[in-house]
């Protein structure tokens, strides 16, 4: 579960640099750290989860 998190982090990463890099694309910047935010969230949630079984 951790290995997709992180892949997924470090994509979501490439795009906001991407999107941050190339003024046309901000909004490709804005949509990834969104995503960088939600998938950190959602992996720590996983976390306490687990830790409460």
């Amino acid at each position: 579960m951790w290995t997709v998190l992180v892949i997924l982090l470090v994509v979501w990463l490439v795009l906001a640099i991407v999107g941050f890099a190339l003024k046309g694309l901000l909004w490709l910047g804005i949509i990834g750290i969104v995503l960088f935010v939600g998938t950190v969230i959602f992996g720590i949630l996983r976390q306490r989860s687990r830790g409460r079984s």
